[in-house]
Order: structure tokens, then sequence, then C-alpha cells
């Protein structure tokens, strides 16, 4: 399918595509904005070089493509309760956020169906982003293990990461980031494992190392390895993309067909992003 608004270079898998002739920081029209999100729902993770916007036009866009999703356990910014500046200074040695594979609170009963991050600041060397393509997984998993996974529900919380004993409450090293532990955390929703987009309709698989705990109706032992080697086979070098960032790119994902994990490599520069989330739907 042509795009007449927009131009859309895709990657070769088809997972992930450059889109350039048009400016973010102005309203766009509806038929340049349907095609942008016609071409995010079919390659999965879109970016746009060369935007500079300030936080109400990042917050202007983001509503362009619907309305905000709530993001937890993370402070936002002053007067921009949406908007999460993702900060680390030079001289921090905590973990860089997002080191992990991950769909974006897909413990919430609706989870985002897109995170939208900007890029103000940006180290000269690490920092990408690594995307996994959850749907070309899905289709390279035998006929046999598709039945046995279909029908099954995974269970998501933020315990690990969120939890008053999880990876956050237990750092010792100073991060600029505000993280909220709270109990809250320890809550769990049943999403099904494997998730059918609502635009494409495609399946793909739902699950990650950070928030899946369990599978229903499955032992800890017997989820653990079930997931294990969907967690393998998810992030091969396949289905993954590897993102680098320019300054003032903007790059916007699928959070309902994605995995992604933010890289290091960049101890001794400051980074800089602003990330806002588009509310999404109870997953089927």
């Amino acid at each position: 399918m042509g795009y007449r608004h927009i131009e859309v270079t895709p990657n070769d898998t088809g997972f992930g595509a450059g889109i350039t002739g048009l400016d973010l920081s102005t309203p766009l029209p509806p038929e340049t904005l349907g095609e942008v999100k016609r071409a995010w729902a079919e390659h999965g993770v879109v970016w746009f070089p060369r935007q500079p916007l300030n936080l109400e036009q990042l917050e202007t866009f983001t509503q362009a493509i619907g309305p905000f999703g709530h993001d937890p356990f993370i402070k936002p910014m002053k007067e921009h309760p949406h908007v999460l500046e993702l900060r680390r200074e030079p001289d921090e040695k905590a973990t860089n956020f997002g080191a992990g594979w991950h769909s974006d609170w897909s413990f919430q009963e609706t989870p985002p169906a897109a995170t939208i991050l900007h890029a103000e600041i940006v180290p000269p060397v690490g920092g990408d982003t690594l995307y996994a393509d959850c749907a070309r997984a899905w289709d390279a998993l035998s006929g046999t293990m598709k039945e046995l996974l279909s029908g099954l529900n995974a269970i998501h919380s933020a315990v690990l990461p969120y939890s008053k004993k999880g990876v956050y409450a237990q750092e010792k090293e100073k991060r600029t980031m505000e993280i909220i532990t709270s109990d809250e955390a320890e809550k769990t929703q049943a999403h099904p494992l494997v998730r059918t987009h609502p635009v494409t309709g495609r399946k793909a698989l739902y699950v990650s190392p950070v928030y899946t705990i369990g599978i229903e109706g499955m032992s800890g032992e017997e989820s653990q390895w079930l997931l294990g080697g969907l967690y393998k086979h998810m992030t091969k070098p396949d289905f993954v993309y590897r993102h680098t960032w320019q300054k003032d790119m903007l790059t916007m994902w699928d959070n309902r067909c994605t995995l992604h994990f933010a890289d290091g490599g960049y101890d001794g520069h400051l980074r800089v992003m602003h990330r806002t989330t588009v509310a999404g739907e109870k997953p089927v």
C-alpha cells in the first residue's frame, strides 16, 4: 500500500520504518495523520528524524495519536504530568532505565498502545534501543507450539521492578529519575499470552521477562520453563532491530506487538529523552 502524504522507508524485514516528509511541530492534516498511524501499525516501530519539538508540541502530537496513557511508579515532569524525562547524568552509576526486555506497563488492565520517545540530548556513544518483533516471532513457531500457546493467559505484574522489595527499591547508586516504589506493584493482571492486534489482525506473543511472572494453570517451575524458552525465541537476532538515536529524533513503537530493551554504553555522558504514552485497549 502506497503513501501519498509521507515518505516511508522500512527496514528489509518490514519491522521498523523511517518516516519523513512531514513536520510534527504543527498539527498534521487528517490524511497525513492517518498514514502515520497506518505505517506505525504496519511496521511496529517508526521514527521521525530532525523533529525539534518542545514539550507542548510533543504532547500535541501524542494526543493526535490517542489519549494519554497512565504512567505509574515514575515521577513526571513538573507542569507536564503526562511527560516522563528519562535523564541520566554523566556521573550516574545506576543501571540505565529500561535495561530489560519488556512491553510498557503490560501489567495494566489496558496497557498503552504506543510509547513515544523524543531525543533531546544524545550521547556520542551507546544508548541504542533494541526492539523485538513479537508478531514474526509468533509466525515462526511450529503449528504444535502455536496450538499449545493459544488460549493460555500470562500473569503480568510490576512486582519485580517497582515493589518495595523490587529491583529499584534495592538500588544503592544515585539515580536522577525519581522512581516511586509501591505495594501497588504487587497487583497482578492476566492477559492472553498470544495477543491479536486490533488494527492489523496479526497475532503476537505478549509476554516479557520484566513484567510476566507466570502462566495461569501452571506451576511456577512449568511457567518459567515455558516462558524462558519463549524469551530466548522472541529475542533471536532475526527478530530484533537495533535503533540508533539522533538528536531531535522522535520514535513511536507499538507495545501490542513489540518488546524493547534500552542499551547502555554511554557512561560519562549526559542523555536526555522525553517520553509519553498513548492509551490502549484490553488485550484480546
